[in-house]
């Protein structure tokens, strides 16, 4: 029978063998009276706990998770519990966004001798969980869907970057190419009013390159295919590749991973002044036939389609990540054109962010709900992210561990995207590529702003993509973290 009164909760607990499990031993050998709601789970050390683990019991059902290690400075494996305290200091800040309440999930330190300290631990936490009672479940949770107030004041001016200085960058490219297998930018697709990816191994291939609004594509998402550290010498390629500023992160992000060489890449860069959300576009546009012109000024464009006039201002069509960007021009170029653009205004929440953060919990359990029944499992956020390095050994497709399932429920949905979003943590450039990408419009972007923000936070405004010689936060750790602080249960 439980100690606390009431039925009986869903609590699991992963426990260092080393330190904690033997504390749980010292307490049962004392017969120290403990709840019974706990399910242990032992494991080498607090450093081995992936953060996925603490999801995967809180979308399947535990009221609570408890991680217990070895005091810092005591790890079995000096410094497991020192890279454990980073990972589940950010999971816990990351869970809100979720709809789960982070007070069901600790963390917390108990060597092998204290079992009084163990006992008060355990049943602390017991208690805590009874009092927010029974999680909620994602099969009662009505569905809910928003759409984000996309009205945001920019940093800096947007246009459509028809005076960028296209010619001088075309030149320096054809001054190259012969010294270059290839050299990604962007020419025009189907119509004039949208862009695919140009791969320039001629001058003549040059002359198709195209500058504006419609260039949303990272081409950064091909540069490990092409010159990833794990390729065979004779498989390498050396590229160039037209940037954006924030495309610019992703290979830069690359290249602080020692996952590309920079004697491989050469990067050509030109002011950015905004790119559209085309999912947008299209929806305004509707179901036509053929675009018939796209005529430019420096506010927007004028598109039109059978026939008909739709004009699209750049300050109210842009990507969300348009009207936080802060490095229009990237600033680790080989080749760069065009002057800086001046930044004016100052850093706003993200909208999808914001529209999370005026929920409650509840809410955002129902949104999230309702947003991923309608993901299709097409995988298109992780194939067209330039930080998914391991696509050949992907989690979502391995069997051995089977971490994830071919299941068709909103749980296992949500549960892929939470591994993005961990795997990309401290890693994620906010491209936007995944949402971009979505073919039913999902706000993935936010899950990944959301640990951002976490990290920037936490580790002295840390943001990714900016220094190549920076070493990822959750790479790393320090003996004393000046914003994470011992919580005693």
């Amino acid at each position: 029978m439980p100690v606390l009164e009431g039925k009986e909760l869903r609590i699991v607990a992963f426990l260092c063998n080393w330190c904690s499990y033997g504390g749980a031993d010292t307490a049962g050998v004392a017969r120290a009276t403990q709840p019974t709601d706990l399910r242990i789970i032992r494991v080498p050390c607090s450093g081995r706990i992936d953060p996925l683990f603490i999801l995967r019991a809180l979308l399947n059902g535990a009221d609570g998770v408890l991680v217990s290690g070895c005091h810092p400075n005591d790890c079995h494996y000096s410094a497991g519990n020192f890279y454990a305290r980073r990972r589940l200091e950010v999971l816990k800040q990351f869970l809100p966004i979720l709809g789960i309440d982070d007070r069901r999930f600790e963390y917390t330190w108990v060597s092998a001798s204290e079992g009084a300290r163990w006992q008060q631990v355990v049943t602390n936490f017991t208690a805590r969980i009874h009092e927010l009672g029974p999680a909620p479940r994602l099969e009662d949770a009505e569905p809910l869907l928003e759409m984000a107030e996309m009205a945001l004041k920019p940093l800096r001016p947007l246009g459509t970057g028809q005076k960028a200085p296209l010619d001088e960058l075309k030149n320096a490219i054809k001054a190259r190419i012969k010294d270059l297998d290839v050299v990604i930018g962007w020419q025009k697709g189907d119509d004039d009013a949208h862009t695919i990816p140009l791969f320039m191994r001629s001058e003549e291939d040059v002359d198709r390159l195209v500058w504006g609004p419609f260039n949303v594509n990272n081409p950064a998402t091909y540069v490990n295919e092409l010159i990833g550290s794990a390729l065979p010498l004779a498989k390498k390629k050396k590229i160039g590749l037209v940037v954006k500023g924030c495309d610019s992160k992703s290979v830069v992000e690359l290249l602080q991973e020692k996952l590309i060489d920079k004697e491989n890449i050469v990067l050509f860069a030109l002011p950015c002044e905004g790119t559209f959300d085309m999912a947008r576009i299209d929806r305004e546009l509707g179901r036509y036939l053929k675009i018939d012109k796209v005529e430019y000024d420096e506010a927007g464009v004028t598109i039109t389609a059978d026939g008909k006039e739709h004009r699209f201002c750049i300050a109210d069509y842009a990507q969300g990540k348009c009207y936080n960007c802060s490095m229009p021009l990237a600033k680790n170029a080989d080749e760069s054109f065009g002057d800086m653009p001046q930044i004016t205004g100052t850093p706003v929440t993200p909208p999808e962010l914001a529209m999370l953060d005026a929920m409650t919990l509840e809410q955002r359990f129902s949104f999230w709900k309702g947003e991923m029944d309608r993901c299709l499992r097409c995988y298109a956020c992780r194939n067209a992210c330039p930080m998914c390095v391991c696509r050949d050994y992907c989690i979502a497709d391995t069997r051995e561990p089977h971490f994830i399932s071919q299941e068709w429920s909103v749980r296992e949905k949500i549960y892929f995207q939470c591994i993005h979003a961990m795997h990309l943590a401290g890693r994620c450039t906010l491209c936007g590529e995944c949402q971009r990408a979505c073919p039913v419009g999902i706000p993935i972007l936010a899950l990944r702003q959301q640990i951002a923000r976490v990290i920037s936070q936490l580790f002295d405004n840390y943001q990714c993509g900016m220094d190549p010689e920076a070493t990822p936060p959750l790479l790393c750790y320090q003996v004393n973290e000046e914003h994470i602080k011992q919580r005693e249960l």
